[in-house]
């Protein structure tokens, strides 16, 4: 089992930055990858990042790619999502879930995760 928490969402600025922290308890964290999704009103959830187990396979949404940085500490038990640049249209609720691939390359798909955050809400004012 693992249980995921985000926090680090508020309201922001455009053109301003973000880190959203996810933590997780388990013991097996180190052996998930890890993704991040959003949710806005009205839509559906799309993807966002992942990181591989190792933190070495990255993967991004290309409205993101170039803005939003992943990360992560298997020491610490937490995964982490830098976002810069925002923009109006990433206003969402940001969710960390935790994949079953733990290379990542099928982790931008949300059927593949096991365990989800209940999620930190961003919101950016134009």
């Amino acid at each position: 089992q693992v249980q995921l928490v985000e926090s680090g969402g508020r309201l922001v600025q455009a053109g301003g930055s973000l880190r959203l922290s996810c933590s997780a308890s388990g013991r097996t964290f180190s052996s998930y990858a890890m993704g991040w999704f959003r949710q806005a009103p009205g839509k559906e959830r799309e993807f966002v990042a992942a990181i591989s187990w190792s933190g070495v396979n990255k993967y991004y949404a290309d409205s993101v790619k170039g803005r939003f940085t992943t990360s992560r500490d298997n020491a610490e038990n937490t995964v982490y999502l830098q976002m810069n640049s925002l923009k109006p249209e990433d206003t969402a609720i940001y969710y960390c879930a935790a994949c079953r691939n733990s290379f990542g390359s099928s982790c931008r798909e949300g059927e593949n995760y096991d365990y989800w955050g209940q999620g930190t809400q961003v919101t950016v004012s134009s």
